[in-house]
């Protein structure tokens, strides 16, 4: 059974939801993840995970997850994953910190493919984040295209790494198709402030969170109406920005994420071809276009007819070759198989396997 892999996840665009919420596992760690467990069971209807993986692989169930759970336990916490192989597929990766009084859950849903979160689907994710953020109090949550996440630089939006880390989301550096604002985040915006934002659902939880949905679906979140009420409702809760220029950049991130036809240059159609998937999700159609326009050089020097050997020895130039061709077989076989082959598709292959080791910059 194939789990999702952060190379899956670069190949299509999925939904991300990212959680850091906090708990008291004084009590023990299957009550304090009792309602995180029940709220996946209640409402994750048609992703729900169905493997859990520690140190094995089990299918899913409460028993199997509190397995899991005590099998990676060490110190400081522990981290399982729970996983679902058939469509959509499933990655959620659950990171215990487990302390004297507050502990902290981190939540890393990635559900693949995207398209898959029509308003059904949208609404059962919203359902879970909000029993979540209900029980696990958090500072902030999102969830959104993870192509656009990487669009909008988060999470560090414009910041480096360690002013980011400092800080975190203190402020509403962007909106996504799904937030969830503390109460912290709150009182610096203005509860009713936050309260009246124009979207499509706007709800006060219990502890004084609240959640933000800007668009009935997910898999809608480009459409030029989400943008619009993306860009509104950003620009109600950071009166600082100018409208017309959130939308603009909103509109940016959309037409860089509509899809490009290849049509490479048929010289080097076979490389070319191979070089998109390399690329971050984010990027792909912006290089797929400029892979499209690519046209190879005109050749600078023919060779039609033999030439007189300028070498003083040709067979020992030619046996080198044979030597330093050997090596190369005998270096690069097992990552290159088709090596073996010695064809022109092995050139190919040979010529990606050197593009993306960065040769010879990386060698040299």
């Amino acid at each position: 059974m194939k789990l999702l892999t952060m190379h899956d996840l670069n190949m299509v665009d999925s939904l991300s939801f990212s959680f850091k919420g906090t708990f008291d596992a004084t009590g023990g760690v299957e009550p304090a993840l009792t309602p995180l467990v029940d709220a996946l069971e209640k409402y994750a209807d048609g992703w729900m995970p169905t493997l859990v993986k520690s140190t094995r692989k089990r299918r899913y169930s409460r028993e199997a997850v509190w397995r899991a759970i005590e099998e990676r336990r060490d110190e400081y916490g522990s981290i399982i994953g729970l996983y679902r192989s058939e469509s959509p597929a499933v990655s959620l990766v659950l990171n215990l910190t487990l302390a004297q009084g507050q502990s902290t859950l981190r939540a890393s849903l990635d559900v693949q493919p995207l398209p898959f979160f029509r308003e059904e689907s949208s609404r059962s994710l919203a359902a879970v984040a909000r029993a979540w953020a209900a029980q696990y109090p958090v500072a902030y949550a999102s969830a959104h295209s993870n192509a656009d996440e990487q669009l909008a630089d988060s999470p560090n939006f414009g910041r480096d790494d360690r002013e980011a880390r400092r800080d975190g989301f203190d402020k509403i550096y962007e909106l996504f198709w799904l937030n969830i604002f503390g109460p912290k985040l709150v009182e610096s915006v203005g509860r009713e402030r936050m309260l009246s934002t124009p979207a499509h659902l706007v709800e006060e939880l219990p502890n004084g969170s609240i959640l933000l949905v800007l668009w009935p679906t997910a898999a809608e979140f480009a459409s030029e109406e989400a943008r619009v009420v993306q860009a509104r409702a950003h620009v109600h809760l950071r009166p600082d920005l100018d409208f017309d220029s959130v939308l603009r950049t909103l509109r940016e991130r959309s037409a860089a994420l509509v899809p490009v036809e290849p049509c490479f240059h048929p010289d080097v159609a076979p490389f070319l071809s191979r070089l998109p998937d390399e690329f971050a999700i984010s990027e792909r159609q912006r290089k797929i276009a400029e892979l499209n326009a690519f046209r190879p050089p005109v050749p600078e020097e023919w060779l039609p007819v033999a030439h007189p050997s300028d070498v003083a020895n040709p067979e020992r130039v030619l046996e080198s070759y044979g030597e330093l061709s050997e090596g190369l077989v005998a270096a690069l076989h097992t990552k290159v198989p088709s090596i073996m082959d010695e064809t022109a598709e092995s050139l190919t292959h040979l010529d990606f396997y050197f593009w993306r080791e960065n040769f010879p910059e990386r060698y040299t």
